[in-house]
């Protein structure tokens, strides 16, 4: 039998790959990071060696900062390769994928008990800052409108909000809009009604009101807040509309406090933002805005694309998107149901309180939230930042050792003398991973309050 010697794929050097990934090229030399190589190289190596820098990067598990999904079931997984090279946008080209992001947008609007049902107009969007972005301008859109038809100066808008994400930051200096932000009162944990009166006027194109405070994880109370906006309506004339921005609660709400009236059925609450990658479990890189009716939507927002094979509209900021995100969140309304999310939201939320007990037990912490009427999460700051003799950032770098992300931040405008720590309980995380996390906060604790440190309890090894 003749012999055929088999040549080697060359490397990024152009020299034939040993037969082991670490011993050849690739793995022996350190990797381009300022030009790209001229040849080419061997897939396995070169997966292998970007997977161990990786590993440089944090346990998403044991993320407790982020709100975003950090586990996923095989299934959802394996959808998302599957639409690897389908473009969102393209709704000529993939008409099911089109279809399936608007049944979602129609199971929201039913979730959030929109009036008309299934005539309620929404989009999917990159996550919810777009989802807010688009929100926003259809207010600023529908209120310089109005302005315009009275023969009224529209040159100068404003937001008012209570304590908000970046995003709304954004927005107002993006698309220049005054953003008042209303600054925290003591033991408030987020924007109280009272406060409106003195910050809204004729060029305030809305309230945004949090499903779920970023800085303290409570809801603010937006049947209240309408029920305020209404008096001020009635003394003034001015008829201001609510964006209620559920990043998180708007998939907590509906199933763990099904009777509270944040959503639609708040008649002020002109539309609503959610982020599918947070509650609503669905991998990164996808989010929700959904409108009362469509008339809320302005017409010159919507764009009429005609060069991907048909005419569709569209009305997002982004525009190439890929569609395994939108199918996954399909998946995963089919998958659990109002039943499975309501069972797998009541475990964090169990498992948030079994924490809240487990910090409020241990002495030096003063509960800001608890874990219970809002979102699956715990925020806290120390009793006596005076005499603690450590501070909520030292807890942090002593966690961090162990791989936990545990963030310390001051709060918002008024109280920005005050530190706190967040813990955000999602789906994935378990009893038993809290259970450990405990017992690394007292180690802690013991290691920050105690003078003298032993070199095993230094460098955190038991046998």
């Amino acid at each position: 039998m003749a012999l055929h010697k088999v040549k080697a794929a060359k490397d990024v050097e152009g020299v034939e790959d040993a037969v082991d990934l670490f011993a050849g090229p690739v793995g022996s030399r350190v990797l381009p990071n300022k030009k790209i190589p001229e040849g080419h190289a061997r897939p396995e190596a070169v997966y292998e060696v970007i997977r161990q820098e990786l590993l440089l990067d944090g346990n998403a598990a044991q993320n407790l900062a982020t709100f975003c999904t950090t586990w996923s079931e095989d299934q959802v997984r394996r959808l998302m390769a599957e639409c690897l090279g389908k473009n969102l946008i393209d709704k000529d080209e993939y008409p099911q994928t089109a279809e399936i992001e608007a049944r979602c947008v129609a199971m929201l609007a039913d979730l959030w008990n929109a009036p008309g049902g299934h005539a309620a107009m929404g989009c999917s969007t990159t996550g919810s800052s777009e989802a807010a972005m688009l929100g926003g301008l259809a207010l600023k859109w529908r209120w310089r409108d109005r302005r315009k038809a009275e023969g009224k100066p529209y040159d100068r808008p404003n937001l008012v909000c209570g304590p908000v994400q970046i995003c709304w930051e954004k927005f107002a200096r993006y698309f220049d809009v005054e953003l008042r932000q209303v600054p925290l009162e003591p033991g408030a944990t987020g924007l109280r009604p009272h406060q409106l009166e003195r910050y809204v006027d004729e060029n305030t194109i809305g309230v945004v009101a949090i499903l779920g405070v970023t800085f303290t994880c409570d809801y603010e109370p937006v049947k209240a807040i309408s029920d305020e906006l209404g008096r001020i309506q009635a003394t003034t004339g001015l008829d201001i509309p609510i964006h209620v921005d559920a990043a998180s609660g708007g998939f907590i709400a509906p199933f763990l406090h099904p009777h509270l009236a944040w959503d639609f059925r708040v008649e002020r609450v002109a539309s609503i933002n959610s982020s599918g990658h947070k509650y609503g479990m669905a991998p990164l890189g996808v989010g929700w805005v959904v409108w009362r009716e469509p008339e809320l939507l302005p017409k010159d927002l919507i764009f009429d694309v005609d060069y991907l094979g048909g005419s569709m509209p569209t009305f997002a900021l982004n525009f190439s998107r890929p569609g395994g995100e939108v199918v996954a969140q399909y998946y995963l309304f089919l998958r659990l149901g109002r039943q499975g999310y309501r069972e797998v939201q009541e475990a964090c939320a169990a498992s948030a309180q079994y924490l809240a007990e487990q910090i409020a037990a241990m002495g030096p912490f003063k509960l800001l939230y608890d874990g219970k009427g809002a979102l699956p999460a715990v925020s806290y700051t120390l009793e006596d930042p005076a005499g603690a003799g450590f501070s909520l950032y030292d807890l942090t770098e002593q966690l961090r050792m162990r791989g936990w992300q545990v963030p310390s931040y001051p709060l918002p405008a008024d109280r920005q003398d005050t530190v706190i720590q967040r813990i955000m309980i999602r789906h994935g995380i378990g009893r038993d991973q809290i259970a450990l996390l405990v017992a690394d906060i007292r180690r802690s604790l013991d290691r920050l309050t105690t003078a003298t440190v032993s070199d095993a309890e230094r460098t955190g090894f038991h046998h």
